[in-house]
């Protein structure tokens, strides 16, 4: 007589499967959802820099003033409110850090965080940030722009960034930054 063999697995072999995968479950979600929002303040930081460093290359390319400012709606600089919202990279012909379509040359935009981060500039650098020919930082008055922009998230502790212009127009970007 012949034996038989039963092919398949057993309801004991298949409850531990399942209760190995929901712990594996439940340790991994939270770590991707951490490194879910690093990756936006990363982003974050990265996008910001090279507008900037495009702004710091035209303006030494081009010869003249080059401005990068606040903007909500994309066509025109805001005065108040964070980076967040987005920013607009122009040619500042008229040295008032305000995008004029008819005289200036727009020559990058970058779109809003939609509420995912904050980054705010302190003092010199709160709404906008303009090089000259020189490819040093400078305010609409002449005298040297310098501070910082920090960019954080919803959680608290040391996981934010934040992104230092020194007087002499150069860019660092830090890690692990205080927030609230």
């Amino acid at each position: 007589m012949e034996s038989e063999t039963q092919r398949g697995i057993t309801l004991i072999e298949l409850m531990a499967t399942v209760a190995v995968f929901a712990i594996l479950l439940a340790v991994g979600v939270p770590n991707l959802k951490d490194f879910y929002k690093n990756s936006l303040l990363t982003n974050a930081g990265n996008a910001l820099t090279a507008s900037l460093n495009l702004a710091r290359i035209e303006a030494v390319k081009r010869g003249k003033r080059v401005t990068v400012c606040i903007s909500a709606d994309g066509a025109t600089c805001a005065s108040n409110g964070g980076w967040q919202q987005g920013w607009l990279v122009f040619t500042d012909s008229n040295h008032d850090a305000a995008y004029d379509p008819d005289n200036e040359i727009l020559l990058r935009t970058h779109e809003s965080f939609n509420g995912q981060i904050t980054m705010t500039g302190n003092g010199n650098v709160s709404s906008y940030i303009s090089y000259v020919a020189s490819g040093q930082s400078q305010l609409v008055n002449g005298a040297f722009q310098a501070g910082s922009i920090k960019i954080c998230d919803d959680r608290s502790g040391s996981l934010g960034r934040k992104l230092v212009l020194s007087q002499t127009g150069r860019l660092r970007l830090d890690t692990e930054v205080s927030c609230p």
